[in-house]
């Protein structure tokens, strides 16, 4: 019985970091616009690219994109040990910028609007319990478990994990939803 509650528990961990991945990327732009197959195609593409330029060039751990092309910031380091501030890290992201999918940061061009929604987020999930949750920095993810100390024990992940639900409104207006 402890088993099948640690396995649920793990498994409704997993989609809670999928929900927190995708709360950060907001909606990646569909280049075709129609939501086509060759669109999705040309997405995955562009994706794998990147990736294989990231891999090459100093970040061996990096993901391929899931199958419709989804790439995101958030996504590649949540429950991953992938450091954005390494040097390695850096200097590839430099070399890839222009293989970059559309929305990877997760925060093209932030409105005023949005940018205040995300410390609005920040605080309500400061607010419901996660007290070292930091405010969103330009050019990084909404939500990044790696920077936040208390995501890396069980029952921090279930504070956050009921925070963001509780914030999820402040979220969609921060990736402008």
């Amino acid at each position: 019985m402890r088993k099948e509650r640690s396995m649920s528990w793990k498994l409704g961990l997993l989609a809670a970091l999928a929900v927190a991945a995708l709360i950060g990327a907001g909606c990646s732009d569909d280049s075709a616009g129609d939501g086509s197959s060759a669109s999705v195609d040309a997405d995955y593409a562009k994706a794998a690219k990147f990736s294989d330029c990231m891999r090459e060039n100093g970040v061996g751990e990096f993901p391929d994109p899931d199958a419709s092309g989804s790439l995101t910031i958030d996504g590649v380091l949540n429950g991953s040990s992938l450091d954005p501030s390494s040097p390695a890290w850096k200097a590839a992201m430099a070399t890839c910028k222009d293989l970059q999918p559309p929305g990877f940061t997760g925060d093209d061009d932030i409105s005023a609007e949005e940018q205040e929604a995300r410390l609005e987020f920040a605080e309500c999930i400061r607010e419901h319990g996660v007290k070292d949750f930091p405010d969103p920095a330009e050019g990084e993810p909404l939500v990044n478990t790696n920077i936040i100390p208390s995501a890396a024990t069980d029952e921090g992940m279930t504070i956050l994990n009921a925070a963001m639900e509780t914030c999820g409104d402040l979220a969609e207006r921060a990736i402008g939803q």
